[in-house]
Protein backbone atom coordinates (compact mmCIF):
# COMPACT_ATOMS: atom_id res chain seq x y z
CA UNK A 1 0.00 0.00 0.00
CA UNK A 2 3.44 2.10 0.03
CA UNK A 3 4.65 3.28 -3.18
CA UNK A 4 6.74 5.74 -4.43
CA UNK A 5 6.61 7.31 -8.40
CA UNK A 6 9.83 8.49 -8.84
CA UNK A 7 11.26 10.89 -11.75
CA UNK A 8 8.35 11.81 -13.68
CA UNK A 9 6.26 15.44 -15.07
CA UNK A 10 3.44 15.78 -12.04
CA UNK A 11 0.41 17.28 -13.96
CA UNK A 12 -2.18 17.42 -12.09
CA UNK A 13 -4.73 21.01 -12.97
CA UNK A 14 -6.48 20.85 -9.45
CA UNK A 15 -3.44 22.39 -8.22
CA UNK A 16 -2.38 24.59 -11.05
CA UNK A 17 0.73 22.10 -10.80
CA UNK A 18 3.24 21.14 -13.82
CA UNK A 19 6.68 19.96 -12.84
CA UNK A 20 9.25 17.21 -12.38
CA UNK A 21 8.41 15.78 -8.91
CA UNK A 22 8.47 12.81 -6.79
CA UNK A 23 4.62 11.06 -5.62
CA UNK A 24 4.83 9.24 -2.51
CA UNK A 25 1.67 7.39 -1.58
CA UNK A 26 1.17 5.83 1.97
CA UNK A 27 -1.91 3.82 3.33
CA UNK A 28 -3.60 4.19 0.20
CA UNK A 29 -3.48 8.21 0.23
CA UNK A 30 -1.34 10.78 -1.46
CA UNK A 31 1.50 11.48 1.22
CA UNK A 32 4.03 14.05 -0.62
CA UNK A 33 4.77 15.37 -3.41
CA UNK A 34 8.45 16.51 -3.30
CA UNK A 35 11.73 16.41 -5.27
CA UNK A 36 14.46 13.68 -4.55
CA UNK A 37 11.69 12.02 -1.92
CA UNK A 38 13.83 8.24 -0.90
CA UNK A 39 11.75 4.97 -0.59
CA UNK A 40 14.00 3.86 2.74
CA UNK A 41 12.02 5.25 5.96
CA UNK A 42 9.28 2.38 4.99
CA UNK A 43 11.86 -0.74 4.86
CA UNK A 44 10.42 -2.08 1.51
CA UNK A 45 13.68 -1.09 -1.20
CA UNK A 46 13.24 -0.92 -4.56
CA UNK A 47 10.50 -2.92 -5.37
CA UNK A 48 8.18 -0.07 -3.26
CA UNK A 49 9.31 2.68 -6.11
CA UNK A 50 8.10 3.30 -10.23
CA UNK A 51 10.39 4.87 -12.52
CA UNK A 52 8.40 7.53 -14.16
CA UNK A 53 11.64 8.98 -15.68
CA UNK A 54 10.44 10.67 -19.27
CA UNK A 55 6.65 10.22 -18.67
CA UNK A 56 3.82 11.83 -17.33
CA UNK A 57 2.44 11.66 -13.63
CA UNK A 58 -1.18 12.63 -13.65
CA UNK A 59 -4.38 12.12 -11.24
CA UNK A 60 -6.08 8.52 -12.06
CA UNK A 61 -7.67 8.59 -15.03
CA UNK A 62 -11.88 8.11 -14.90
CA UNK A 63 -13.62 6.89 -18.00
CA UNK A 64 -17.38 8.20 -16.78
CA UNK A 65 -19.14 6.07 -19.83
CA UNK A 66 -18.51 2.46 -19.87
CA UNK A 67 -20.84 -0.87 -20.47
CA UNK A 68 -19.78 -3.85 -17.58
CA UNK A 69 -22.27 -6.04 -19.07
CA UNK A 70 -22.89 -7.61 -15.84
CA UNK A 71 -25.40 -8.90 -14.39
CA UNK A 72 -27.09 -10.51 -17.55
CA UNK A 73 -24.36 -10.35 -20.40
CA UNK A 74 -21.03 -11.89 -18.94
CA UNK A 75 -20.31 -13.22 -22.57
CA UNK A 76 -19.73 -10.34 -23.65
CA UNK A 77 -18.08 -8.45 -20.51
CA UNK A 78 -17.81 -9.57 -16.57
CA UNK A 79 -16.67 -6.55 -14.40
CA UNK A 80 -13.20 -8.53 -13.63
CA UNK A 81 -12.84 -8.36 -17.43
CA UNK A 82 -13.87 -4.74 -17.85
CA UNK A 83 -12.00 -3.08 -15.08
CA UNK A 84 -8.81 -5.46 -15.99
CA UNK A 85 -9.18 -3.45 -19.60
CA UNK A 86 -9.71 -0.69 -17.49
CA UNK A 87 -6.36 -0.70 -15.77
CA UNK A 88 -4.54 -2.15 -19.19
CA UNK A 89 -5.58 1.20 -20.31
CA UNK A 90 -5.03 3.71 -17.62
CA UNK A 91 -8.05 4.32 -16.21
CA UNK A 92 -8.53 3.84 -11.98
CA UNK A 93 -12.29 4.89 -11.93
CA UNK A 94 -15.19 3.55 -14.20
CA UNK A 95 -18.52 4.44 -14.23
CA UNK A 96 -20.73 1.66 -15.64
CA UNK A 97 -24.01 2.11 -17.49
CA UNK A 98 -27.20 0.54 -16.71
CA UNK A 99 -28.58 -1.16 -20.09
CA UNK A 100 -27.43 -4.77 -18.29
CA UNK A 101 -30.08 -7.68 -18.49
CA UNK A 102 -31.63 -6.65 -15.74
CA UNK A 103 -31.06 -3.07 -16.21
CA UNK A 104 -29.35 -0.90 -12.87
CA UNK A 105 -32.98 0.06 -11.97
CA UNK A 106 -33.28 -1.46 -8.13
CA UNK A 107 -30.73 -1.03 -5.16
CA UNK A 108 -30.18 -4.87 -5.14
CA UNK A 109 -28.42 -4.66 -8.22
CA UNK A 110 -26.28 -1.61 -7.76
CA UNK A 111 -25.00 -3.21 -4.36
CA UNK A 112 -24.05 -7.00 -7.12
CA UNK A 113 -22.20 -4.23 -8.88
CA UNK A 114 -20.45 -2.75 -6.29
CA UNK A 115 -19.62 -6.28 -4.36
CA UNK A 116 -18.06 -7.85 -7.94
CA UNK A 117 -15.87 -4.91 -8.37
CA UNK A 118 -14.93 -5.01 -4.70
CA UNK A 119 -13.94 -9.06 -5.87
CA UNK A 120 -12.27 -7.77 -9.07
CA UNK A 121 -10.12 -5.76 -6.87
CA UNK A 122 -9.18 -3.66 -9.95
CA UNK A 123 -9.93 -0.44 -11.15
CA UNK A 124 -12.84 1.39 -8.44
CA UNK A 125 -16.51 1.22 -9.86
CA UNK A 126 -18.89 3.68 -9.86
CA UNK A 127 -22.48 2.29 -10.86
CA UNK A 128 -24.99 4.28 -13.20
CA UNK A 129 -28.73 3.83 -12.31
CA UNK A 130 -31.68 3.57 -14.45
CA UNK A 131 -33.86 7.08 -14.90
CA UNK A 132 -36.43 4.41 -15.76
CA UNK A 133 -38.26 1.13 -14.57
CA UNK A 134 -36.82 -1.39 -17.31
CA UNK A 135 -35.59 1.77 -18.76
CA UNK A 136 -38.60 1.37 -20.60
CA UNK A 137 -39.30 5.06 -20.70
CA UNK A 138 -42.52 4.90 -18.55
CA UNK A 139 -42.58 4.55 -14.89
CA UNK A 140 -39.64 6.51 -12.89
CA UNK A 141 -37.03 4.53 -11.02
CA UNK A 142 -36.54 4.85 -6.82
CA UNK A 143 -33.43 7.93 -7.60
CA UNK A 144 -33.39 8.19 -3.93
CA UNK A 145 -33.05 4.82 -2.77
CA UNK A 146 -30.41 4.07 -5.80
CA UNK A 147 -28.02 7.15 -4.77
CA UNK A 148 -28.49 5.36 -1.82
CA UNK A 149 -27.35 2.16 -2.50
CA UNK A 150 -24.36 4.02 -3.83
CA UNK A 151 -25.54 5.18 -7.65
CA UNK A 152 -23.42 7.94 -8.83
CA UNK A 153 -26.14 9.12 -11.99
CA UNK A 154 -29.05 7.92 -13.73
CA UNK A 155 -28.95 6.97 -17.39
CA UNK A 156 -31.29 4.92 -20.12
CA UNK A 157 -28.32 4.92 -22.12
CA UNK A 158 -28.98 2.51 -24.72
CA UNK A 159 -32.36 4.26 -25.12
CA UNK A 160 -33.86 7.73 -24.87
CA UNK A 161 -36.03 8.87 -22.56
CA UNK A 162 -38.52 9.59 -25.79
CA UNK A 163 -41.56 11.20 -23.81
CA UNK A 164 -40.46 14.44 -22.94
CA UNK A 165 -43.10 14.36 -20.47
CA UNK A 166 -41.92 11.24 -18.43
CA UNK A 167 -38.41 12.66 -18.82
CA UNK A 168 -39.03 16.29 -17.34
CA UNK A 169 -41.22 14.57 -14.59
CA UNK A 170 -37.70 12.81 -13.63
CA UNK A 171 -35.99 15.86 -13.62
CA UNK A 172 -37.91 17.61 -11.48
CA UNK A 173 -38.40 14.24 -9.06
CA UNK A 174 -35.06 14.11 -8.73
CA UNK A 175 -33.60 17.57 -8.79
CA UNK A 176 -32.50 17.14 -5.25
CA UNK A 177 -31.08 13.81 -5.42
CA UNK A 178 -27.30 13.76 -6.01
CA UNK A 179 -26.66 12.41 -9.51
CA UNK A 180 -26.56 14.08 -12.72
CA UNK A 181 -29.04 12.80 -15.85
CA UNK A 182 -26.55 11.24 -18.70
CA UNK A 183 -28.39 11.67 -21.19
CA UNK A 184 -28.24 9.40 -24.35
CA UNK A 185 -29.56 11.57 -27.21
CA UNK A 186 -31.09 9.77 -30.23
CA UNK A 187 -34.72 10.01 -31.47
CA UNK A 188 -35.76 6.54 -32.09
CA UNK A 189 -38.52 7.48 -34.58
CA UNK A 190 -35.88 9.95 -36.65
CA UNK A 191 -32.76 6.31 -36.39
CA UNK A 192 -35.34 4.29 -37.29
CA UNK A 193 -33.32 0.83 -38.24
CA UNK A 194 -30.71 2.77 -40.09
CA UNK A 195 -26.75 1.48 -39.50
CA UNK A 196 -24.95 4.48 -40.02
CA UNK A 197 -25.14 8.44 -40.42
CA UNK A 198 -27.14 9.66 -43.26
CA UNK A 199 -24.55 11.61 -46.05
CA UNK A 200 -22.53 10.65 -49.72
CA UNK A 201 -21.51 7.91 -47.70
CA UNK A 202 -24.17 6.18 -47.22
CA UNK A 203 -26.08 6.89 -50.09
CA UNK A 204 -23.19 5.74 -51.93
CA UNK A 205 -23.35 2.27 -50.15
CA UNK A 206 -27.30 2.48 -50.10
CA UNK A 207 -27.05 1.63 -46.19
CA UNK A 208 -29.93 2.55 -44.23
CA UNK A 209 -29.24 5.78 -42.39
CA UNK A 210 -30.24 8.19 -39.78
CA UNK A 211 -29.82 11.97 -39.91
CA UNK A 212 -27.64 14.13 -37.38
CA UNK A 213 -31.07 15.61 -36.74
CA UNK A 214 -31.89 12.30 -34.86
CA UNK A 215 -29.41 13.64 -32.37
CA UNK A 216 -30.00 17.26 -32.54
CA UNK A 217 -33.42 17.58 -31.80
CA UNK A 218 -33.04 15.29 -28.52
CA UNK A 219 -29.94 17.03 -27.47
CA UNK A 220 -31.89 20.69 -28.12
CA UNK A 221 -35.24 19.22 -26.09
CA UNK A 222 -32.68 17.83 -22.91
CA UNK A 223 -31.25 21.07 -22.83
CA UNK A 224 -34.28 23.16 -22.40
CA UNK A 225 -35.75 20.38 -20.41
CA UNK A 226 -32.25 20.69 -18.03
CA UNK A 227 -32.62 24.50 -18.13
CA UNK A 228 -36.37 24.74 -17.16
CA UNK A 229 -36.18 22.14 -14.33
CA UNK A 230 -32.55 22.90 -12.67
CA UNK A 231 -31.47 19.53 -12.49
CA UNK A 232 -27.70 19.21 -14.22
CA UNK A 233 -27.90 17.07 -17.22
CA UNK A 234 -24.64 15.20 -18.96
CA UNK A 235 -24.60 14.67 -22.92
CA UNK A 236 -23.21 11.60 -23.35
CA UNK A 237 -20.74 10.69 -26.94
CA UNK A 238 -22.04 13.76 -28.58
CA UNK A 239 -21.40 13.40 -32.44
CA UNK A 240 -22.83 16.35 -34.89
CA UNK A 241 -21.26 19.89 -35.20
CA UNK A 242 -24.93 21.12 -34.53
CA UNK A 243 -24.97 19.25 -31.04
CA UNK A 244 -22.02 21.23 -29.90
CA UNK A 245 -23.68 24.40 -31.38
CA UNK A 246 -26.62 23.76 -28.96
CA UNK A 247 -24.59 23.16 -25.95
CA UNK A 248 -22.96 26.90 -26.65
CA UNK A 249 -26.18 28.34 -27.09
CA UNK A 250 -27.28 26.97 -23.83
CA UNK A 251 -24.32 27.49 -21.75
CA UNK A 252 -24.50 31.13 -22.84
CA UNK A 253 -27.92 30.97 -21.28
CA UNK A 254 -26.93 29.99 -17.99
CA UNK A 255 -28.30 25.88 -18.27
CA UNK A 256 -26.42 23.78 -16.33
CA UNK A 257 -25.20 21.12 -18.48
CA UNK A 258 -22.06 19.34 -19.31
CA UNK A 259 -21.02 17.11 -22.28
CA UNK A 260 -18.90 14.53 -23.43
CA UNK A 261 -17.09 13.05 -27.05
CA UNK A 262 -15.46 9.47 -27.72
CA UNK A 263 -12.25 8.63 -29.71
CA UNK A 264 -14.05 7.36 -32.64
CA UNK A 265 -16.25 10.42 -32.90
CA UNK A 266 -12.76 12.35 -33.14
CA UNK A 267 -11.09 10.19 -35.17
CA UNK A 268 -13.33 8.04 -37.76
CA UNK A 269 -16.04 9.57 -40.34
CA UNK A 270 -19.10 7.62 -41.73
CA UNK A 271 -16.56 6.21 -44.68
CA UNK A 272 -15.10 3.42 -42.32
CA UNK A 273 -17.74 1.59 -43.93
CA UNK A 274 -16.40 0.99 -47.78
CA UNK A 275 -16.41 -3.05 -46.70
CA UNK A 276 -19.64 -2.77 -45.23
CA UNK A 277 -17.80 -4.76 -41.59
CA UNK A 278 -19.66 -3.76 -38.69
CA UNK A 279 -16.30 -3.37 -36.80
CA UNK A 280 -17.57 0.32 -36.67
CA UNK A 281 -21.09 0.40 -36.68
CA UNK A 282 -22.05 2.30 -33.30
CA UNK A 283 -24.41 4.23 -31.55
CA UNK A 284 -24.55 7.35 -32.61
CA UNK A 285 -23.19 6.66 -35.68
CA UNK A 286 -19.83 8.08 -37.13
CA UNK A 287 -20.60 10.73 -38.78
CA UNK A 288 -19.04 13.11 -41.52
CA UNK A 289 -15.63 14.60 -42.15
CA UNK A 290 -17.05 18.00 -40.87
CA UNK A 291 -18.39 16.76 -38.02
CA UNK A 292 -15.34 15.20 -36.74
CA UNK A 293 -13.51 18.62 -37.01
CA UNK A 294 -16.32 20.61 -35.28
CA UNK A 295 -15.72 17.99 -32.33
CA UNK A 296 -11.55 18.09 -32.11
CA UNK A 297 -12.63 22.36 -32.45
CA UNK A 298 -15.16 21.82 -29.33
CA UNK A 299 -12.68 19.47 -27.33
CA UNK A 300 -9.95 22.36 -27.71
CA UNK A 301 -12.23 25.37 -27.39
CA UNK A 302 -13.66 23.93 -23.71
CA UNK A 303 -17.35 23.10 -24.70
CA UNK A 304 -16.46 19.48 -24.61
CA UNK A 305 -15.92 18.65 -20.68
CA UNK A 306 -14.60 14.94 -20.69
CA UNK A 307 -13.52 11.94 -23.10
CA UNK A 308 -15.12 9.04 -21.98
CA UNK A 309 -15.11 5.93 -23.75
CA UNK A 310 -18.26 4.79 -24.44
CA UNK A 311 -16.61 1.25 -24.00
CA UNK A 312 -19.43 -1.59 -25.77
CA UNK A 313 -17.77 -4.67 -25.63
CA UNK A 314 -19.56 -7.35 -28.10
CA UNK A 315 -18.43 -11.09 -28.81
CA UNK A 316 -16.55 -11.71 -32.19
CA UNK A 317 -19.51 -13.67 -33.47
CA UNK A 318 -22.02 -10.90 -33.04
CA UNK A 319 -19.56 -8.56 -34.76
CA UNK A 320 -18.69 -10.87 -37.71
CA UNK A 321 -22.96 -11.00 -38.60
CA UNK A 322 -24.49 -8.58 -41.29
CA UNK A 323 -24.23 -5.24 -40.74
CA UNK A 324 -27.70 -4.45 -40.42
CA UNK A 325 -27.82 -7.67 -37.33
CA UNK A 326 -24.54 -7.05 -35.52
CA UNK A 327 -25.25 -4.87 -32.53
CA UNK A 328 -23.71 -1.15 -32.39
CA UNK A 329 -20.20 -0.27 -30.23
CA UNK A 330 -17.17 -2.03 -29.35
CA UNK A 331 -14.36 -1.95 -26.88
CA UNK A 332 -12.49 1.07 -26.22
CA UNK A 333 -11.00 1.29 -22.73
CA UNK A 334 -7.23 -0.25 -24.21
CA UNK A 335 -6.91 2.10 -27.19
CA UNK A 336 -8.33 5.07 -25.57
CA UNK A 337 -5.45 7.24 -24.39
CA UNK A 338 -3.12 6.68 -27.88
CA UNK A 339 -6.55 7.72 -29.56
CA UNK A 340 -7.62 10.89 -27.77
CA UNK A 341 -3.57 12.22 -28.57
CA UNK A 342 -3.45 10.88 -32.60
CA UNK A 343 -7.24 12.72 -32.52
CA UNK A 344 -6.05 15.93 -30.37
CA UNK A 345 -1.97 16.57 -30.50
CA UNK A 346 -1.75 19.77 -30.27
CA UNK A 347 -4.27 20.03 -26.95
CA UNK A 348 -2.02 21.35 -23.90
CA UNK A 349 -1.60 18.33 -21.60
CA UNK A 350 -3.17 20.38 -18.36
CA UNK A 351 -6.41 20.30 -20.71
CA UNK A 352 -5.56 16.61 -21.47
CA UNK A 353 -5.48 15.48 -17.85
CA UNK A 354 -8.56 17.83 -17.11
CA UNK A 355 -10.74 16.11 -19.53
CA UNK A 356 -10.02 12.30 -18.28
CA UNK A 357 -9.68 12.98 -14.47
CA UNK A 358 -10.83 16.09 -12.73
CA UNK A 359 -13.78 16.87 -14.86
CA UNK A 360 -15.25 13.48 -14.38
CA UNK A 361 -15.01 13.21 -10.75
CA UNK A 362 -16.27 16.53 -10.79
CA UNK A 363 -19.51 15.80 -13.08
CA UNK A 364 -19.84 12.40 -10.70
CA UNK A 365 -19.55 14.00 -7.82
CA UNK A 366 -17.13 10.85 -6.70
CA UNK A 367 -13.36 11.16 -5.09
CA UNK A 368 -10.93 11.49 -7.06
CA UNK A 369 -9.00 13.80 -10.03
CA UNK A 370 -6.27 15.07 -7.94
CA UNK A 371 -2.87 14.18 -6.44
CA UNK A 372 -3.19 16.98 -3.37
CA UNK A 373 -2.02 15.70 -0.19
CA UNK A 374 -4.65 13.14 1.60
CA UNK A 375 -6.77 12.52 -2.07
CA UNK A 376 -6.88 8.90 -2.95
CA UNK A 377 -3.70 7.30 -4.09
CA UNK A 378 -4.99 6.67 -7.61
CA UNK A 379 -2.45 7.42 -10.11
CA UNK A 380 -2.35 7.10 -13.91
CA UNK A 381 1.16 7.48 -15.84
CA UNK A 382 1.80 7.64 -19.21
CA UNK A 383 4.41 8.27 -21.65
CA UNK A 384 4.77 9.92 -25.25
CA UNK A 385 5.75 6.40 -27.12
CA UNK A 386 4.84 5.05 -30.52
CA UNK A 387 2.26 1.47 -30.17
CA UNK A 388 0.66 -0.40 -31.96
CA UNK A 389 -3.17 -1.89 -30.95
CA UNK A 390 -3.51 -5.99 -31.15
CA UNK A 391 -6.93 -6.68 -29.82
CA UNK A 392 -5.39 -10.12 -29.40
CA UNK A 393 -3.89 -9.14 -26.46
CA UNK A 394 -7.06 -7.16 -25.30
CA UNK A 395 -7.78 -7.79 -21.10
CA UNK A 396 -11.30 -6.99 -22.56
CA UNK A 397 -13.75 -10.37 -23.56
CA UNK A 398 -14.43 -7.87 -26.71
CA UNK A 399 -12.16 -8.10 -29.36
CA UNK A 400 -13.15 -6.03 -31.79
CA UNK A 401 -12.63 -2.27 -32.80
CA UNK A 402 -11.70 -0.27 -35.80
CA UNK A 403 -8.49 1.01 -34.09
CA UNK A 404 -6.93 -2.87 -34.55
CA UNK A 405 -3.36 -2.40 -35.76
CA UNK A 406 -3.65 1.33 -35.50
CA UNK A 407 -0.58 3.39 -34.33
CA UNK A 408 -0.71 5.44 -31.53
CA UNK A 409 1.87 8.47 -30.11
CA UNK A 410 0.71 7.98 -26.33
CA UNK A 411 0.43 4.87 -23.93
CA UNK A 412 -0.12 4.21 -20.62
CA UNK A 413 2.90 3.51 -18.36
CA UNK A 414 1.73 2.38 -14.73
CA UNK A 415 -1.94 2.46 -13.20
CA UNK A 416 -2.07 2.87 -9.29
CA UNK A 417 -5.06 2.52 -7.52
CA UNK A 418 -5.25 3.04 -3.53
CA UNK A 419 -1.46 3.23 -4.13
CA UNK A 420 -1.33 -0.49 -5.58
CA UNK A 421 0.54 -0.93 -8.95
CA UNK A 422 -1.75 -2.83 -11.16
CA UNK A 423 -0.26 -2.57 -14.16
CA UNK A 424 3.30 -1.46 -15.30
CA UNK A 425 3.93 -1.56 -19.06
CA UNK A 426 1.43 -3.46 -20.26
CA UNK A 427 1.27 -6.39 -17.73
CA UNK A 428 -1.30 -6.37 -14.83
CA UNK A 429 -0.54 -7.11 -11.01
CA UNK A 430 -1.79 -9.11 -8.41
CA UNK A 431 -4.89 -7.70 -7.27
CA UNK A 432 -5.57 -6.03 -3.81
CA UNK A 433 -8.74 -4.60 -2.71
CA UNK A 434 -8.76 -1.48 -2.57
Amino acid sequence: MNLLIRGGRVVDPSQSLDAKRDVRIENGLIAQISEHLEPDDWGFGETGVVDAENAIVAPGFIDMHVHLREPGQTHKETIATGTAAAVAGGFTSVACMPNTKPPLDTPALITEVLRLAGEAALARVYPIAAITKDRAGRELAPFWRLHDAGAVAFSDDGSTVADARVLRQAALYARDVPGVFIEHCEDPALKGDAVMNEGDASLRFGASAAPGLAEDVIVARDLLICGETGKPFHLAHLSTATSVDLVRFARSRGTACTCEVTPHHLLLDDHRFTDFRADAKVNPPLRGQRDCEALRAAVRDGTIDVLATDHAPHTREEKAGLLADAPPGFSGLEVALGAYALALPDLPLERFVALLSANPARILGIPGGTLRVGSLGDVTVFAEERWTADVSRFQSLGKNTPFDGWTFPRRPIATVVAGNLLMYRGRLAARTPV
